[in-house]
């Protein structure tokens, strides 16, 4: 073969070879892509040509919501509702309603049904929350059960808790509740919807709750809630403002499906499968406590969890589970907790862990093996030394002194003693046992010897 020839032949290789490369990376890149464009869809809901948009500031008149904390929601819904409807009104082709504009007492069927009399394509209702414990915080936005209606309100709610959790607030999720008929637990959505209407309950935010009242502690936080849950209706509808600068036409909008319930947004009605807590690392000097925490729940994410030092007599409020995830259903399932302990204390530790629902499993228990001992000389010396057990021992009892000493002295050397006649009497019980085996092998050897002298004399031939 000619050098000529056999370099053509090298360089088809290698062409080829580049081409096969360049084929394999656009694969990887498009699979690549694949599942982000898969979470992304067109809107469930077919409006048609007219648009009409109902808000409805919850409770009114006599129903005054929630007013703990010193905040009275019917007012503060009224706000936001205004708000939302001034912002929405900016937007072209779309017919904005209030089921209320005054302080006035309205049912959930009235709400509605005035829905369905101006022919609706969705109801929001506009909500502030509170709970019995004041420790819940965050976002959360309540759907139907059932299709195609959940899969509306799930879509429409990816996009406003989106936006909440952009500007800082913490996401409970979209979420759906049933009554013990199997129905809609709530009645502005149940009401709505038998006539035929979209609805979803927002709850933007506790006003119990030390993190979250921040978010809703003035009129104009108020209204900015209203602005952006405009803003978010304006995307799952596709609007356009030429007022605003927007255009949402062809919005894409997370995946659902018509025919049945978001998984997410089905009730989660059992605890979390499991909860535990491992010792990771300990310093007494110091009050450092850190240990491995792990939690799982099959159906819903773990949002939450409370730690108690005194063995499940208090616990602290609730904290944020680690990167857990309401919206995409995700969370770790192990993670690091450092505990600060303070000085003079042995604490018993137990932890919770809360799913999506709220609903929370309790770790094991773990005592600490020592008392920690830190902080100034003058408090250290008055408290005396720390207690810090000695591997494979457990930590003495604290403010015992020499009685303590000495009585610790005493088991000790009674454990002993127990200890050597339990031996004792172990191997009495064994030696014993090989007594009696030996004398049933020297039975069983000579039986077999009469056996065998008895069957030669048997079959002598």
């Amino acid at each position: 073969m000619t050098d000529g020839i056999r370099k053509n032949r090298i360089g088809k290789q290698i062409t080829g070879f580049r081409k096969r490369a360049g084929y394999f990376a656009l694969c990887a890149v498009l699979l690549t892509l694949w599942p982000m464009r898969a979470s992304a869809a067109p809107r469930l809901q077919d409006t048609g040509d007219k648009l009409v948009i109902v808000i409805d500031p919850g409770h009114g008149g006599e129903n005054q919501g929630t007013i703990e904390n010193g905040y009275e929601e019917k007012g503060m819904t009224m706000v936001t509702a205004r708000a939302m409807y001034e912002e929405l009104s900016l937007y072209e082709d779309v017919e904005v309603y209030l089921t209320r504009a005054g302080d006035r007492d309205l049912t959930l069927k009235e709400r509605a049904e005035f829905a369905a009399s101006v022919d609706a394509d969705f109801l929001f209702s506009i909500h502030y929350n509170a709970s019995a414990s004041h420790e819940l915080f965050g976002s959360e936005v309540w759907v139907s059960v059932f299709p195609p209606f959940n899969g509306y309100g799930y879509q429409f709610g990816r996009e406003l808790l989106a936006d909440l959790r952009g500007e800082g607030l913490f996401i409970r999720g979209v979420k759906s509740r049933k009554n013990s008929r199997g129905g809609n637990y709530y009645g502005i959505i149940r009401n709505a919807e038998d006539l035929g209407v979209p609805a979803v309950i927002i709850e933007h935010c506790h006003v119990d709750e030390a993190r979250d009242e921040v978010f809703c502690d003035s009129t104009e936080e108020l209204e900015r809630f209203g602005r952006m849950d405009a803003t978010a209706v304006a995307r799952y509808f596709g609007l356009r403002s030429s007022v605003l600068g927007v255009d949402y036409s062809g919005y894409e909008l997370a995946d659902a499906d018509a025919a049945f319930p978001a998984p997410r947004t089905e009730p989660d009605v059992t605890e979390p499968e499991m909860c535990s807590i491992q010792p990771k690392e300990t310093d007494y000097g110091t009050g450092l406590l850190e240990l491995t925490v792990t939690a799982a729940d099959q159906e819903t994410p773990i949002l939450y969890y409370s730690y108690s030092l005194d063995g499940g007599l208090t616990y602290t409020p609730r904290q944020i589970w680690p990167q857990g995830d309401a919206l995409t259903g995700t969370y770790p399932d192990t993670f690091d907790l450092e505990l600060q302990i303070p000085s003079g204390e042995r604490p018993t530790v137990i932890l919770r862990a809360y799913n999506m629902y709220d609903l929370y499993t309790e770790s094991n228990t773990y005592v600490s093996p020592g008392t920690y001992r830190y902080g100034d000389e003058e408090a250290v010396e008055a408290a005396g030394p720390a207690q810090v057990p000695e591997a494979g021992e457990s930590d003495p009892a604290d403010g015992e002194g020499e009685k303590s000493r000495e009585k610790g002295e005493e088991i000790g050397l009674t454990a002993l003693l127990e200890i050597c006649l339990a031996a004792a009497s172990v191997l009495f019980a064994v030696l014993l046992l090989w007594r009696a085996v030996g004398r049933i092998g020297r039975g069983r050897r000579r039986h077999q010897r009469r056996k065998e002298a008895g069957d030669s004399r048997d079959h002598k031939r």
